[in-house]
């Protein structure tokens, strides 16, 4: 981009990925400040209300070293309360105090939705944002939707010819309801991952192996959501890919994750010593051009607009590989995997949220006079 907007960069939330968020976000907020363009830092809290982080916080944070692990260097919420209203102009956004709407405390170009989880990751905010009229980065209302629904994911991704693991998914009433829950799962070789369906950070996922309880790592995900999906585990290596674009996306270098313990849970992820990430990953040219191009056919299965990280499974035995799952709002802190995978593909982190907010710019100027009350206005 050339010329500086303003941003307002939306973290917290009230789903269990609120520490990762705070994180991610200072990342971007700190990339954002640093290519010039005006931040404006807005926490949303675990009930759902907006905090203006003050500047002077964000100064302070932002002068910090930026290397610390994970869920340790992060934004707070913290702040008076505000509300989003649209703007006087179309394709604007105020920050307006929550007890005094009149007193707008600043007015934003773009909005950038740091947010993983439900609210932020799942079209809910994104719905937000389209009602107000204001160009915002990442996936739409639908492609979020469907990315956090790991169930209608799988669907999209069946449907488009994309590679995916056998699996089955049921409700609560259906789960109460079976006398044996190896019922459900009939035709599914262990080892099993049982998941919530809209969830991500591996919250709430059990991995079950032969011996192990089923319906306690059933009910485990039934505390995150009202679905659950069952997966048949692939013995091989997980790789991940980031997808960077709109109507013609572009694949990054390709990842590996080592994992121990059978799978990457949430300690590892954000909490370990160990860095688990390889990238590039030592994989045949020919595995990795195939990984770059399934990650864009999926990338278009859904819908996406802006980013995903998209990932697999290879079972280096038979070659097949596999598409995990998308992300559409992936990590952004030091330890990411979708900075690294565009670090390695020549693309800094910089420039990343940098082209983010363009595409946003991008998808707003092209988006049809009679769609939203920002296009009515």
């Amino acid at each position: 981009m050339s010329a500086p907007v303003r941003i307002g960069v939306l973290f917290g939330g009230p789903s269990a990925e609120h520490e990762v968020s705070c994180a991610s976000a200072l990342g971007v907020a700190r990339a954002l400040a640093d290519a010039g363009h005006r931040v404006v830092a807005i926490g949303v809290t675990r009930t759902g209300g907006f905090r203006l982080v003050p500047d002077a916080v964000f100064a302070e944070l932002r002068a910090g070293p930026g290397a610390g692990r994970a869920i340790d260097d992060r934004l707070t919420v913290t702040g008076p309360l505000v509300e989003l209203r649209t703007g006087s102009r179309p394709g604007t956004a105020v920050v307006a105090a929550a007890n005094a709407p009149g007193a707008v405390h600043a007015e934003l170009d773009v909005v950038f939705p740091v947010l993983h989880g439900p609210y932020g990751e799942d079209g809910v905010v994104q719905g937000l944002l389209e009602s107000l009229g204001v160009p915002y980065v990442g996936c739409g209302i639908l492609a979020s939707a469907v990315g956090m629904d790991k169930v209608a994911m799988k669907r999209a991704l069946r449907a488009e010819g994309v590679p995916i693991t056998p699996h089955v998914s049921f409700d609560g009433p259906t789960w109460r309801a079976v006398d044996d829950p190896e019922k459900l799962v009939l035709g599914l070789r262990r080892p099993l991952f049982v998941k919530p369906a809209r969830m991500g950070s591996s919250i709430g996922i059990s991995r079950v192996v032969e011996g192990d309880d089923l319906a306690a790592a059933v009910e485990e995900a039934f505390r995150h959501d009202t679905v659950v999906l069952v997966k048949q585990g692939v013995t091989g290596r997980e790789l991940e890919c980031g997808v960077l674009g709109g109507w013609r996306p572009e694949a990054s270098a390709v990842g590996e994750v080592r994992v121990t313990g059978g799978w990457f849970d949430y300690r590892q992820k954000y909490l370990g010593d160990a860095d688990p990430m390889t990238v590039p990953a030592p994989l045949p040219d020919e595995v990795t051009e195939r990984i770059r191009d399934l990650s864009v056919r999926a990338f278009a299965a859904i819908g996406g607009w802006g980013l995903a990280r998209v990932d697999f499974l290879y079972d280096e035995a038979t070659g097949d590989l596999y598409v995990n799952e998308l992300n559409t709002m992936p990590g952004f802190t030091a330890h990411s995997m979708y900075p690294k995978v565009w670090a390695a593909a020549g693309v800094s982190y910089r420039e990343v949220v940098d082209r983010l907010v363009a595409l946003a710019l991008d998808r707003h100027a092209e988006r049809p006079a009679s769609v939203g009350l920002g296009g009515a206005r």
